[in-house]
């Protein structure tokens, strides 16, 4: 099965851009994706193509005008009516990689890229199917970035474009955590070993200390993540006890 991706923009040569080598440009050659960017300009009505106008109540930048958004996203709908449609905005919810999981498992996705000051707000009263997501907390010059980035986020979790299916079952927040570190040889390298554990030949010691460093290396640098995955380490047992007393 194809996963088909549509992305709403003012510039369509920036796709497939990247993702039309490596990995994810041999599985658009080979069919596991498909790629179609659409002119946002497209839609506009004017000589000029005009899709943007100044912010209602005063302020610096341009605002993408709702009437030609809405045109644009009522014929990605019709073209790809079961695909989720995202909007790339600093507004929106994080995404997450269960999330990405979530739109990896579909038949694809309709992005749509921000760009000036952002959209105006009525499309998504208009349109509330659409969901707003953010790559970070980071401002981007336009939503094109965010969107190949979200799009590689998927590509490389579709059957067969990865390999082994079992290749990103470790990396960072799969399991709740960041990655373990990684080595591979030489063994020595300017008087820095690899670690003995890793050496030993004892696949249960192994994990045991993958499992520990994953678990520290998270806990030092994303205590936000470290909590959540306490959290869900203790759910369970709260769960239990719960019932128990229902």
């Amino acid at each position: 099965m194809t996963f088909h991706t549509q992305i709403l923009t003012l510039y369509p040569e920036m796709f497939p851009g990247p993702l039309g080598i490596s990995l994810a440009g041999r599985a658009l050659e080979e069919g596991k994706w498909s790629c179609a960017p659409i002119q946002i300009r497209d839609f506009a009505s004017d000589k000029h193509r005009t899709v943007d106008d100044t912010p209602a109540g005063g302020g610096a930048g341009m605002v993408l005008r709702a009437d030609i958004l809405s045109a644009a996203v009522v014929h990605a709908s019709t073209a790809q009516p079961e695909s989720p449609i995202l909007a790339m905005t600093p507004r929106g919810k994080p995404i997450t990689q269960a999330r990405v999981r979530e739109l990896a498992a579909g038949p694809g996705v309709t992005v749509l890229c921000g760009r000036f000051e952002g959209f105006d707000e009525r499309l998504f009263d208009a349109h509330p199917e659409i969901e707003q997501v953010s790559m970070g907390d980071i401002i981007l010059s336009g939503g094109e970035i965010g969107a190949l980035m979200l799009l590689d986020a998927c590509i490389r979790l579709l059957p067969g474009v990865m390999g082994a299916s079992s290749s990103g079952d470790e990396e960072s927040f799969e399991q709740g955590l960041l990655e373990y570190p990684h080595y591979t040889r030489p063994n020595d390298w300017d008087g820095r070993m690899i670690p003995e554990v890793l050496r030993s030949g004892d696949h249960a010691k192994i994990a045991a200390w993958r499992k520990q460093q994953a678990e520290e290396i998270t806990r030092l640098r994303r205590p936000d993540l470290w909590g959540r995955y306490k959290d869900a380490r203790v759910q369970p047992a709260s769960d239990v006890q719960q019932k128990n007393k229902d």
